[in-house]
């Protein structure tokens, strides 16, 4: 394995405390991914990612730096990654799913602040995540009020960008997400130098159609029975695609799928045919944080679908290309991006329905709300999701945690008695 420690320490990391989190991290890997039974053979690609989570990709974006490129880091998928790729940028999500660095996040912040925005602070905090310093700049959105002021404090540490996201999809609130689109349009061309044009907006808009395409095509897959590809490794996938390059995921997900369509013909399944198929909805899971799916999974049923920023809500679709300008372009992008139906919007029906849909296009036996502790908007619309499924005849079991294991035999009994009630 190549030593990094070099480039680590050029970044200003804390070496100490990030061999803490280095060497963590694969047996809790191995542990959740690695001892899977019947796992596809074309998953050795995305666990050699994870076992070189900061180094390669890291080291490529170093390179792309000292080319004098420009790297932006982000935390949700409205930050629109085209217009960073057109300026000739890289985008790359940011650490935010582990326990590690919270403790020191709980000095500044108050204890009930959702475990993802202390994560991230804390990584910050402490120097342990070098995608954070690599970052130009790192892009914050006003998806809740955790969020929102939380970007205050992370500007006194770091360059920040805070792209304000409307709460409503009216006719109103559309042109404030162009217009913000616009204005990050105009902040990208000023960190890299580089201007956005129509023909390096539609190069950039089709690469990552390509890729979003291509984890469609995983998702799809995910639909037979028995599923070809268990719900911990389908994650793995897809939380990867936010720090991955672009045109090197989108090939390594088709080539997986390539063999995942060859399973699906042969009957070949990560779990036997008849499994209890569980659909998991609600907060996003930031690597690497696999709680949830590794206790469904043990516990003898399989997770085929997620609707969350980690699963469909990040699968919106295409964006159309056409030649009349970037402002189009921009405006196309911004339509795409509000099909994402994020609780932070309100009235949020769709986001209901795409869950009802989702239950019959992927026949699930029952639904496990996840919310992050603390995160208001997901727990507080998990009521309005409970009423639709129950009228639906869908069973239900609600999950609010942390990154922490002192609730995992908790859950686990709460999940296994789900499960029984499921296969009565």
């Amino acid at each position: 394995m190549t030593d990094y420690t070099q480039m680590w320490s050029k970044l200003g990391i804390d070496l100490e405390r990030h061999d803490v989190l280095l060497c963590a991290l694969p047996a809790i890997y191995e542990s959740t991914h690695l001892e899977q039974k019947s796992r596809p053979k074309e998953m050795s690609y995305f666990d050699y990612v994870v076992s070189e989570i900061h180094g390669l990709r890291v080291k490529e974006l170093v390179d792309h730096k000292a080319n004098g490129g420009k790297v932006f880091g982000t935390f949700c998928v409205y930050v629109p990654e085209e217009i960073v790729i057109a300026a000739g940028g890289i985008c790359v999500g940011l650490c935010g799913g582990a326990e590690i660095s919270i403790g020191s996040a709980e000095a500044i912040l108050p204890p009930n602040t959702c475990p993802l925005i202390k994560a991230s602070l804390g990584f910050l905090l402490e120097r342990i995540c070098p995608y954070f310093q690599v970052a130009d700049l790192i892009v914050g959105e006003t998806t809740c009020d955790g969020k929102k002021k939380a970007w205050e404090i992370f500007e006194e540490y770091a360059p920040m960008y805070v792209m304000e996201l409307p709460q409503r999809k009216g006719k109103h609130d559309k042109e404030l997400w162009l217009s913000e689109l616009q204005a990050f349009r105009d902040k990208v061309e000023e960190i890299t130098g580089n201007k956005v044009t129509p023909d390096n907006l539609a190069q950039a808009i089709t690469l990552i159609d390509e890729r979003r395409n291509a984890l469609q095509r995983l998702f799809d897959l995910r639909k037979a029975d028995p599923a070809p590809i268990s719900g911990l490794d389908a994650l793995v996938v897809l939380q990867l695609s936010f720090f991955d390059d672009p045109l090197r995921a989108t090939n390594q997900v088709n080539t997986l799928c390539d063999e995942l369509e060859s399973r699906v013909k042969q009957g070949i399944g990560a779990a036997p045919k008849g499994t209890p198929r569980i659909l998991v909805a609600g907060s996003p899971m930031a690597i690497p944080n696999w709680k949830i799916h590794s206790i469904i999974e043990s516990s003898g049923a399989i997770v085929v679908c997620e609707e969350s920023c980690t699963g469909t809500r990040s699968l919106t679709g295409s964006t159309p290309v056409d030649g009349n300008g970037v402002d189009a372009q921009l405006k196309a992008i911004a339509d795409r991006q509000l099909r994402t139906n994020c609780a932070c919007f309100t009235p949020n029906d769709e986001r209901v329905d795409d869950i009802l849909r989702l239950c019959k296009e992927y026949n699930v036996d029952g639904v496990i709300h996840y919310a992050l502790q603390f995160c208001q908007p997901f727990s507080m619309e998990a009521i309005k999701v409970q009423k639709a499924l129950d009228k639906a005849g869908i069973p239900m079991l609600r999950l609010e945690t942390d990154y922490s294991d002192w609730d995992s035999g908790q859950i686990k009994t709460r999940v296994e008695a789900f499960l029984e009630m499921i296969g009565q």
